[in-house]
């Protein structure tokens, strides 16, 4: 399986703006632009809201299969990302990603449950492809 999407942007960086649109056309064209990365978003999205998006839906269902393998399937998950994008050192990096679930999962405590998030935090792809380059970490809580 591959994923596709598109971007274009006109101008320079700091006075340029764009936009962004997901291959399978369920979302777009979605505007982009440097204010809306660094200052506020007004109306706009940025590469960090995309892949905080990603994250999130990734993660639920990374979740989602392993408490149903451990037999305790989910009612709901409701996930949360939130992607930090500050300027180090370096350079400008995403350097932050906060993950909060609050789940439905009958039959699951509390550390059941923070263990399951945990290994879904680890197996998730897009953890993954952050691990090493992105502070992430995970708050999990019981509906």
């Amino acid at each position: 399986m591959e994923s596709r999407a598109r971007s274009t942007w006109k101008g320079d960086l700091f006075s340029g703006s764009g936009t962004t649109t997901l291959g399978t056309g369920a979302a777009g064209p979605l505007p982009v632009s440097w204010p809306s990365r660094t200052e506020s978003a007004a109306g706009k999205t940025s590469p960090e809201e995309l892949i905080a998006a990603a994250h999130a839906a990734c993660f639920n269902m990374a979740l989602s299969n392993g408490l149903a393998q451990g037999g305790t399937p989910a009612e709901r998950l409701d996930t949360e990302a939130v992607a930090t994008f500050a300027k180090t050192d370096a350079g400008w990096r995403l350097t932050r990603m906060e993950l909060a679930v609050t789940g439905a999962v009958p039959g699951l405590d509390a550390e059941g449950f923070a263990a399951a998030t945990a290994a879904a935090k680890d197996g998730c792809p897009v953890s993954n492809a952050l691990k090493g380059n992105v502070e992430v970490s995970v708050a999990a809580n019981l509906a």
